[in-house]
């Protein structure tokens, strides 16, 4: 690190100069980072910042959060280790003053169909410990209100033996809250059976077509040989009992080919293996095939609130549980307030703090009931720092993951003073963030650089605020940038017409999106963005939906891999060489027979941290040897993997190994910005804003009038905001429409048309409140949209 860029260094206090207030990192060496050493201050807020793969989350969450956590790990016995994920240390050299972290990322809750917004935040279990106290009729325990508990009685007998005697027998009665049609799920489901299976042909003729059930497989061999019907018989001469036996067959013992199975017919075999995750986490084929052969339709029994008769007839004040977790947040803290029972007093409080801590960081528009699986991944950040705020715990270090996303202007402001109340409680904050709003807060900052992937992972500036903007970093140099509004718009080639839109909260709304322009949606978190565009325009063809699923993929999995690159370069190795395009994948026949293509050994030393060492038979190239004697254009497979795009783009470009398919997805990739990374990179080791970019790389390759594209400035930096400006400008002057849901006020400016959505979030939103040129929009300032993005053009 030069010292030219380096130049502030002075710590946001005097006091902090004593070693036992600093975190010290020397050595730091995980991912992209270069023998990184840093001091940052505790009991202050340090704000890392430098583009999307730059080294900020390999140094925060990988090498101070990472060893933080391992090292609280191992002061439990090796038994409670053995229970526990094992977490390697860190490649680094030294890491003095750590303190407890407590990490608030963007990871989403989970894909379990059973979480929602209130299981996750324990405002289920105090409302379900409230109805069991003040609920009438009185029906039970909390479990009798919990829709997770099965609503079945169970009794059984506890035997006490006292000396030789055993006297004292008893009996217990336990219910649970659980809706028995739909066991807590709120829905049943229903299936084509066309899609399950072709009647016209027997099992052994591959009569299954759900995925994974092939004849060869062990679900195909299980049904095959179970003997409870002839698996070469055409399923549509079965009985009606071996029907039922192959669809509907309770557990059932078997013995196939001398090994103890399981057998159970094909529905609730698929309830339990595809059904049980939330969509959004399902593989894209099984997601097809769900789409194709399940009808979801709302519980007739309970009416999709989840919860049995029972736990819906006991009331308080004549409301039940199911109507409590239906409110507003914002309207159910209303009502809590309201009750005044003092055998619950401190039950009260806590909820009520609880319910305050939604409203207070901007989520008190959803519901409790909400599926955890739907939320954004700053909703769902935000969700997870609730259990936080009311903490008692001081001097821990919070570590947070860009904090803003997902927020209006508007709601940035709230975020930020949450976080300094966490800091003036006396702990660490370290946040990885690109948006000035909340970088200007900072008390410290490290900007980590200069570029991203193998051009990163230095530290080019330590200091203040000031001092950053006064250096000549990247971040420096754009920290004060403000877009300016278009001095002429596009004339729009048509609309796209929306009418009644009532989905979620909006309120009938009719809208005319224009087509042939930028068009951005705009308003707070919650104020039915997502549900108007998502919602109501029709995908298919002609619509190219871009949303902020999380790319999923093992560590397996790379940029070529995932974007469907590896195809055309593996068929350009086996045309030139004249053999098997399998040989040129590492998960395939041309896998080195030593790691199985995975490059590294991992050894698993039970409840110590396992162990990765590169391959000494493939020297970690995860091809066979015999693979790498095969050239296209003087290189081989894995030195092809190994280049970066901007390279691959000009190798596949021209001469003996041009490949047009390969250079068209290539030169996307670096349309977004990612021409640093490299072709084989572990999909595991990108950052959030790389996948976000990765997956709109992909989707550009799709034929499609009309881009809808969810938050995509969400893990870029401020220098990067205007390649996609300029990426969105070529997509809409190519004859496409472009419709944006963003809250970055640089995409807002640069925009062709506004609507705006408010006035407020969840029931207090729903309505368009402004349509129009952004130039308008600043020039009427009726809305929160208009106030803030004035300010911004302004200054």
């Amino acid at each position: 690190m030069s010292t030219a860029t380096r130049t502030d260094t002075q710590l946001p206090t005097p006091h902090v100069a004593d070693s036992h207030d600093l975190i010290r990192v020397q050595g730091a060496r995980v991912n992209n980072l270069k023998d990184v050493s840093v001091e940052i201050p505790k009991r202050r807020l340090t704000v890392f910042t430098g583009v999307s793969g730059s080294g900020k989350s390999s140094l925060v969450f990988g090498t101070i959060a990472a060893e933080s956590q391992r090292m609280i790990n191992e002061t439990y016995s090796a038994f409670v280790q053995g229970f526990m994920p094992t977490l390697a240390r860190p490649e680094v050299d030294l890491l003095e003053g750590l303190t407890t972290a407590i990490i608030v990322d963007q990871e989403r809750l989970g894909a379990n169909p059973r979480s929602t917004v209130g299981t996750v935040t324990d405002a289920n279990a105090m409302l379900r410990i409230l109805f069991s106290r003040l609920g009438q009729p009185h029906i039970g325990s909390p479990q009798a209100y919990s829709f997770n508990v099965p609503s079945v009685r169970a009794s059984g007998a506890i035997t006490i033996e006292r000396g030789a005697t055993r006297t004292v027998k008893q009996t217990f009665t336990q219910i649970g809250g659980m809706c028995p049609r739909c066991e807590g799920m709120g829905r049943v489901t229903d299936f084509d059976l066309s899609a399950l299976y072709d009647d016209s042909k027997s099992l052994n003729e591959g009569a299954i077509t759900v995925p994974g059930y092939s004849v060869d497989g062990w679900y195909g061999r299980i049904f095959s040989g179970c003997g409870f019907f002839d698996p070469d018989k055409p399923i549509r001469r079965f009985t009606k009992a071996e029907l039922h036996d192959l669809l509907h067959k309770e557990p059932t013992k078997i013995k196939v080919d001398n090994i103890n199975l399981t057998y159970e017919g094909l529905i609730p075999k698929i309830q339990k293996s595809f059904l049980a995750k939330d969509r959004e986490a399902m593989q894209p084929h099984i997601r097809a095939f769900v789409d194709r052969a399940v009808t979801f339709t709302t519980c007739p029994e309970c009416g999709g609130t989840r919860l049995s008769e029972a736990a819906r007839s006991s009331r308080i004040n004549g409301v039940n549980i199911a109507d409590v977790c239906a409110m507003q947040i914002s309207d159910l803290a209303g009502w809590v307030r309201g009750l005044d029972e003092p055998s619950v007093a401190p039950l009260l409080v806590t909820l009520r703090r609880t319910l305050d801590s939604f409203v207070e960081i901007g989520l008190g528009y959803l519901s409790l009931d909400r599926s955890s699986g739907t939320l954004s991944g700053g909703e769902a950040q935000r969700v997870k720092l609730i259990r936080h705020l009311g903490s008692a715990l001081t001097d821990v270090t919070y570590v947070f993951d860009e904090p803003t996303i997902g927020l209006h202007p508007h709601d940035i402001q709230r975020m930020n003073e949450l976080l300094l109340r966490l800091r003036d409680k006396g702990n660490t904050v370290l946040v990885v963030e690109h948006k000035p709003e909340t970088i200007v807060i900072a008390d410290h900052v490290v900007d980590l650089g200069p570029g991203a992937g193998t051009a990163g992972g230095a530290v080019c500036f330590e200091g203040t605020v000031e001092g950053l903007r006064a250096s000549d970093t990247l971040t420096g140099r754009h920290l004060d940038d403000r877009a300016a509004l278009k001095t002429t718009v596009r004339t729009p080639t048509g609309v796209l017409e929306i009418r009644g839109a009532n989905a979620h909260n909006l309120r009938d709304v009719d809208v005319d999106i224009p087509l042939g322009m930028l068009v951005v949606v705009t308003g707070v978190a919650g104020s039915g963005k997502s549900s108007l565009v998502q919602g109501s325009i029709p995908a298919g063809a002609g619509v190219v939906s871009i949303d902020q699923g999380a790319i999923r993929g093992s560590r397996r999995s790379n940029p070529a891999t995932y974007t469907g690159l590896l195809d055309p370069i593996r068929k350009a190795f086996a045309k030139a060489n004249g053999v098997k395009p399998a040989l040129f994948s590492a998960n395939s026949e041309g896998a080195c027979p030593t790691c199985n293509g995975a490059g590294v050994i991992y050894t698993d030393l039970a409840m110590m941290a396992g162990v990765a060492t590169t391959c000494e038979e493939c020297e970690g190239k995860r091809f066979q040897a015999a693979v790498l004697e095969f050239h296209l254009g003087g290189r081989d497979i894995s030195e092809v993997l190994a280049m970066s795009v901007t390279e691959a783009e000009e190798f596949f470009g021209a001469g003996e190994a041009r490949t047009p398919a390969a250079h068209a997805i290539l030169a996307r990739l670096a349309d977004v910005g990612l021409g640093y990374l490299s072709l084989g990179q572990p999909l595991t080791t990108l950052s959030g804003g790389e996948r976000q970019r990765l997956k709109l790389a992909t989707h550009l390759g799709e034929k499609g009038g009309v881009y809808v594209l969810d938050e995509p400035t969400t893990g870029l930096h401020l220098a990067d905001v205007e390649h996609l400006l300029g990426l969105l400008d070529r997509l809409v002057d190519a004859g496409k429409s472009v419709i944006v849901i963003e809250h970055h006020q640089a995409v807002m400016a640069h925009a062709d048309w506004i609507i705006d959505l408010g006035p407020g979030a969840g029931h207090d939103g729903g309505r368009i409140v402004f349509e129009g040129p952004p130039a308008d929009l600043v020039a009427a300032r009726s809305t929160l949209t208009g106030e803030h993005l004035a300010a911004y053009v302004g200054g």
